[in-house]
């Protein structure tokens, strides 16, 4: 993983004396909270409903153990005592006090962690696959990349005020694990025929009031142009985006006014005239973060068998535990989905657990999945059974990768100002149905994601089946959808019609799957069966 150099440490525990220099003068009244609120945001603190909230950016969802151990002893110190991972591969802590923010931030510097830009209209955290590096599909690593991207969009001087936030993906296999899609910006490192590497670009992507799937403008720019052409991406942008209404202002709209063809033609003009200003990184710098992300020295006469013996074991193994590219390995998901739990809640306690695992069987590394489950991405198929004896003690050895169980969920009502409904029961309460009923299992590989508002935290519009809650007269109702994805067969799900109470949503999303069961063919997923039979079937079982 990258290591920071004496640039990098500068430059964040600069920034921690300068947001602590912020607070205080906001403390003393000096600096109204309009004046604050710009300065708190580009530092990741937000003001939620009860308290502060402080997103902790974890580029490309990549960590180490004593990164891992830092963010349990700030929950246990400055929170509640835990934590909540979020689909942008972040951690965020929701009970933070102004007085402690600048401590925080300054503990994060020590291992190397930040919040600079996890929040305000600028380029967010640079997300990626979460199984990188260890995947057998992927033409290369995309960490490096991402990281490069985040090196030249940290402070960049022209974009640390866009019309609007944005979100950048960088992937690098024919599976998106990323929704990457779904993004202002997708990148995908693909090869062409003569065997070189290149980046497919796709632009204006995104979900929120206006879901939108990026079309691909560029198939293949040469990877040593990677930054000179997003540089041309965020500056057509720039220029043209929308200011004057912020329900207009994201990089999707543009392009859907401007149509990809022509917004392309910008681009292509824009990054012509920068192949000239030389803004493309030295090689060298591209080399130098490479060498920090080799692929870890594994075992090559790791033994491939697997005793099965114990039957919870084997279904934890069949379905969180996913294939490596080296013999005799895999990686292995951490899920934070127990039954009745909150989707991407873990106490200080699990976090030091998980770090402590993840230094004993996963060479020192972790990852944060936008699905908001953890990954310790190498680990040898011989210590499976030592690492899930730990985790089910914990309370994190819940077999549910991918099914009905596996929520996404935003923290909603509970939490969040912007919030017209709660998610956080909803997703409770709908895994304890399916728990109590015995039906995961048998629906196979099924994505529930909720959200609390029309602002999408939750990436409704992308799940097999999706739950919005909206506010009707003070009344929380919750929307039901249908036939979404984030993955490389991307699509938008549609609404089934009115909405659900609390108890109606729960019980709509046990009918749909009830349909499910009745019209599937063999091999179908739920999201399968939907395409191929349509609404109307779900719809006539919902509402008569």
């Amino acid at each position: 993983m990258y290591k920071y150099d004496q640039y990098d440490q500068a430059m964040v525990d600069a920034r921690v004396e300068e947001f602590r220099d912020q607070a205080r003068r906001r403390l003393e009244g000096k600096l109204t909270e309009d004046q604050f609120k710009p300065l708190r945001l580009m530092n990741g603190l937000y003001l939620q409903l009860h308290a502060y909230m402080l997103r902790v950016a974890i580029p490309y969802g990549t960590l180490d153990s004593r990164q891992m151990h830092a963010l349990a002893d700030i929950s246990d110190k400055y929170d509640r005592g835990y934590g909540h991972f979020t689909t942008r591969q972040n951690i965020q802590y929701n009970w933070i006090r102004l007085e402690d923010a600048a401590d925080i931030l300054a503990n994060l510097a020590k291992v190397e962690m930040h919040a600079i830009q996890t929040s305000g209209n600028c380029i967010r955290n640079i997300s990626s696959d979460h199984f990188a590096g260890a995947a057998a599909d992927e033409v290369v690593d995309p960490r490096p990349y991402a990281e490069l991207l985040r090196q030249w969009s940290s402070f960049h001087p022209e974009f640390s005020y866009l019309p609007r936030k944005f979100k950048i993906a960088v992937i690098a296999s024919e599976k998106d694990r990323a929704a990457m899609r779904l993004h202002d910006i997708g990148i995908n490192i693909v090869k062409n025929d003569a065997g070189e590497l290149g980046a497919a670009f796709y632009v204006g992507g995104g979900m929120g009031r206006t879901p939108m799937i990026a079309p691909c403008i560029n198939q293949f720019v040469p990877l040593d142009q990677l930054v000179t052409y997003c540089e041309a991406c965020l500056r057509v942008y720039n220029r043209y985006g929308r200011r004057d209404n912020k329900y207009k202002a994201r990089i999707k709209i543009l392009v859907q006014e401007l149509g990809a063809e022509e917004y392309t033609c910008q681009v292509e003009e824009e990054f012509v005239h920068l192949l000239e200003q030389g803004v493309e990184p030295p090689h060298d710098e591209l080399m130098r973060i490479i060498r920090m992300f080799e692929a870890p020295n594994t075992d090559q006469t790791a033994p491939n068998d697997i005793d099965r013996s114990d039957p919870d074991f084997a279904l934890w193994v069949d379905r969180n535990t996913v294939a490596h590219k080296a013999s005799g390995y895999v990686s292995a998901v951490i899920s934070l989905k127990p039954v009745g739990g909150i989707p991407g809640d873990a106490t200080a306690k699990q976090m030091h657990l998980m770090a402590d695992l993840a230094k004993e069987y996963s060479f020192d590394e972790l990852r944060v999945m936008h699905t908001q489950n953890i990954v310790l991405p190498h680990v040898r198929k011989a210590d499976l059974h030592a690492l899930w004896t730990a985790l089910d003690e914990a309370g994190l050895g819940s077999p549910n990768l991918d099914t009905v169980e596996d929520i996404i969920a935003c923290p909603g009502l509970d939490y969040c100002s912007l919030a017209n409904a709660r998610s956080i029961p909803i997703a409770q309460r709908i895994s304890e149905r399916f728990a109590e009923t015995g039906k995961t299992g048998t629906l196979g590989e099924l994505k529930l994601k909720i959200s609390g508002c029309i602002n999408a935290c939750g990436h409704h519009h992308a799940g097999h089946i999706g739950i919005l809650g909206v506010d009707r007269k003070g009344v929380e109702n919750y929307q039901l959808l249908l036939g979404g994805s984030e993955a490389e067969d991307v699509s938008l799900a549609k609404i089934t019609g009115p909405g659900f109470d609390e108890n109606g949503i729960v019980n709509a999303v046990e009918t749909v799957t009830t349909v499910y069961e009745r019209e599937r063919q063999d091999g179908e997923r739920f999201v399968d069966t939907y395409r191929r039979i349509g609404m109307n079937p779900f719809k006539e079982a919902l509402y008569g």
